[in-house]
């Protein structure tokens, strides 16, 4: 049980990162796509930000 926990939380981390890319592509928001690069945890803070309609 506890190794799918931690791939389930490793997909839904990888997702958001993915999401944030998506998003500055598609917003061409340059700079938050190198800060999110660069130091991943802005990439996936933002990326649960845009799932939960926060930021889109």
């Amino acid at each position: 049980m506890g190794s799918f926990v931690g791939i389930s939380i490793a997909l839904a981390v990888v997702a958001a990162w993915l999401t944030h890319i998506a998003d500055c592509f598609i917003s061409h928001s340059w700079g938050l796509l190198i800060a999110g690069a660069i130091f991943f945890p802005v990439g996936i803070v933002h990326g649960f930000g845009v799932w939960c309609g926060f930021w889109s």
